[in-house]
């Protein structure tokens, strides 16, 4: 009753509009005495379009019938006995209008309280914008919902006005044939005696002459109902046109836009179940268009009449076939990307030819093999679809390269296509589309530059782009968005970049010293910059060294991460800072400068060579081979020096959890099965490299170290696990 009420203080067009939404077909004092019961009703678990939901609307409707007896029971007094008829007059109308069919009372009621919420729901954001929709659905899927019900009744009132023209036309044709029988009956009264001649003319030419009025009106009422109905298919057409752009070029645009950032570790984009829908009530709503206007034309021809209908008629069948074949063709998608029933890999160029229909004479880029599918039907969903499962590329044409282009940053897509007929062969249509870019390799070592490529475009191509065009350079914090995606996605980690992280992230693409976020936001960084330029001193490039991160992280340290263990985003100098105004012992860890997919443990502690002077110590960096051998949490257990993670947490909290039970026990042959410790042996301050780190050659080769111990003898072997 809550909507009800506020229905009633709508005020304008909101008013207007939800006064048009009552007449006889639902009286609005139905509405106002059975509010309450009404907006009770589980309206929305009915499916409309489900034959077996109907003794459900049917209890509905015997429900609606009783209340309103009831409440015509209950009034009493002079006014109360006009209105007791009228309720059990209104009872007893429905019940004779929606008994055949209890769906429909259904839809009209839904239709109802829809629409009013609808325009309470308008009236309230007017007056506070910001407000969300009443019960949560986004206010674009409500907007769409409405126009589908707009589009039920204009087209539900078409059919009916199609039938009032082929009954009309029907009995005009009747007529027709009684004024051709009376003049056939002229003609036969030159062989009668001339007295009956008369006496039978006069009264046959009487009847031909008011039967030749009445067809003359009929022909006018007939051309005005065809004019009139096509007038409105005209605006059903249009309502159609506009409702497929918004699902087409809008949603299936926004949900092709998601898929993208998917492949760059965005959230899922989402299914399809909800588009599907829309686009198999907009086939469906334009076949039915299609198929009144094709009766219209068969009763046209059926019945010539000189006029503009024909003219209209053909216009009409133009536009609703064009509707229909934007559909098929807009909503021939590829769900899964890539790679996903023909399939031929084409270049950037050839892609371009194909979007501005030119004649590509069907070449290709390369060899797919296992490239044709056949699509299949899935009941249980209502999808079609083709599975590519044994799909393969045996060889690649590559283009002629511009400048500093290499092979990971040339793009390629799948194009699939397919032809398949609508209504029995009536309309053939050959759809294409083109999967999202994809880069051709031939080796690993390619794999993180054709990273790059993909990564870039998905992050900040263009809806509708020419293929593949991407700006050369974007905001800094545009990218910061896409790092973070990326990062958090192959991690696997809710816990993504910090601001401290992508400032640290900033000094080291634009080679800066700024500790303020503020000054990188306007700062733009090109594709050279990201992934062309080595950065100085170095010989790879930014996106490089963080992908090397990103691979170390997911293999090895992605628990760690989680726990907070790892700062990563550090410079020896920040690393410096802040461990010198902590106890010795206390340790970090940050990812290398200096290599690709390294990470350093930093820990401050006494100088060896000067008394009473402390410094911060860099280990060599581990890499991926090196926790392939021996973990980071064992790593960090072998190493007695270093006792708390910074700030001040013991080890032993943050990484006992993950450290492998030492073997104390002999095993089933006699042997001891030799354990691998990590030593580093601070002598003094020549074991510093250049960089100021640790050399681990001089202090552990992990290979050699276990191959000289499994060469001693066994007794030998025992005491050094025993010492």
């Amino acid at each position: 009753m809550a909507l009800w009420i506020q229905a009633q203080q709508l005020q304008g067009d909101a008013l207007h509009q939800m006064q048009s939404l009552y007449g006889q077909h639902f009286p609005i004092e139905v509405r106002h005495y059975l509010a309450q019961w009404l907006e009770a009703q589980p309206w929305d678990a009915i499916d409309l379009e489900n034959q077996q939901d109907e003794f459900k609307a049917k209890r509905l409707l015997d429900g609606l019938i009783q209340e309103l007896q009831r409440k015509a029971e209950h009034q009493m007094g002079e006014d109360g006995f006009l209105l007791k008829i009228k309720l059990g007059h209104y009872a007893t109308q429905l019940k004779s209008s929606y008994d055949p069919c209890p769906l429909e009372l259904v839809r009209c009621v839904k239709h109802i309280l829809y629409t009013e919420q609808r325009l309470v729901q308008e009236a309230s954001n007017a007056s506070s914008p910001g407000s969300g929709p009443v019960d949560g659905t986004p206010q674009r899927y409500q907007q769409i919902n409405q126009t589908f019900e707009e589009l039920r009744v204009m087209t539900h009132d078409t059919e009916n006005d199609l039938r009032k023209l082929q009954h009309s036309q029907e009995y005009f044709i009747i007529q027709y044939q009684e004024s051709l029988r009376i003049q056939a009956q002229l003609s036969s009264l030159a062989s009668i005696p001339p007295a009956e001649r008369v006496q039978r003319e006069s009264g046959l030419q009487s009847r031909k002459s008011t039967l030749e009025a009445w067809l003359t009106r009929e022909a006018n009422t007939l051309q005005k109902y065809r004019q009139e109905l096509a007038e409105k298919h005209q605006r059903t057409l249009a309502l159609l046109r506009k409702q497929q752009t918004v699902i087409v070029d809008d949603e299936l645009i926004q949900w092709k836009r998601r898929q993208q950032l998917t492949g760059n570790g965005g959230p899922s984009e989402g299914g399809l179940d909800i588009l599907q829908a829309w686009c198999e009530k907009l086939a469906d709503m334009i076949w039915q268009n299609r198929q009144q206007i094709r009766r219209v034309e068969h009763l046209t021809q059926q019945l010539p009449i000189p006029g503009p209908t024909e003219e209209l008629l053909t216009e009409l069948n133009a536009t609703v076939t064009d509707i229909i074949s934007a559909l098929v063709t807009s909503t021939f998608i590829i769900e899964k990307q890539p790679p996903q029933v023909k399939a031929t890999i084409v270049s950037e160029q050839q892609a371009k030819a194909l979007l501005k229909n030119e004649n590509t004479r069907n070449e290709s880029s390369g060899e797919i093999l296992n490239n044709n599918c056949v699509m299949e039907y899935h009941q249980t969903t209502g999808t079609l679809s083709a599975h590519f499962r044994t799909m393969s590329l045996k060889r690649i044409k590559r283009s002629d390269r511009r400048g500093a282009e290499s092979v990971t940053e040339e793009k390629f897509t799948v194009l699939f296509e397919s032809q398949f007929s609508v209504g029995g062969n009536e309309l053939v249509f050959h759809v294409k589309t083109l999967s999202l870019p994809v880069v051709v390799i031939v080796h690993g070592s390619q794999d993180n530059n054709a990273t790059a490529t993909v990564l870039w475009d998905n992050a900040f191509s263009e809806p509708g782009r020419v293929p593949f065009v991407v700006p050369d350079k974007v905001l800094w914090p545009q990218l910061c968005e896409a790092l973070n995606m990326k990062y958090k996605s192959e991690v696997q980690s809710d816990r993504g970049l910090s601001e401290d992280n992508l400032v640290f992230l900033a000094q080291k693409a634009f080679s800066s010293s700024s500790n303020n976020p503020e000054d990188y936001c306007n700062m733009t960084i090109t594709w050279s910059q990201f992934n062309r330029e080595s950065l100085p001193g170095r010989n790879f490039t930014f996106w490089q060294w963080f992908d090397g991160v990103i691979e170390l992280m997911k293999k090895h340290l992605k628990s760690h991460w989680n726990d907070g263990a790892i700062l990563g985003f550090l410079n020896k100098q920040q690393a410096q800072d802040m461990l010198m105004s902590k106890p010795n012992g206390t340790f970090l860890l940050r990812f290398s400068d200096s290599e690709i997919g390294g990470i350093t443990i930093a820990w401050v502690a006494e100088n060896p060579n000067k008394a009473g002077e402390r410094m911060v110590w860099n280990l060599m960096p581990f890499t991926t081979k090196d926790f392939s051998i021996r973990s980071l949490a064992d790593r960090i257990s072998d190493l007695n020096h270093l006792l708390f993670l910074y700030p001040n947490q013991p080890k032993e909290e943050v990484f006992s959890r993950y450290c492998t039970p030492p073997n104390s026990k002999a095993v089933g042959d006699g042997y001891v099965k030799p354990e691998i410790k990590q030593v580093v042996k601070v002598e003094n301050d020549s074991m510093l490299d250049t960089e100021g780190e640790f050399d681990l050659e001089e202090t552990m080769d992990m290979a050699r170290q276990v191959e000289e111990f499994l060469r001693q003898p066994m007794e030998t072997q025992w005491s050094g696990q025993q010492s």
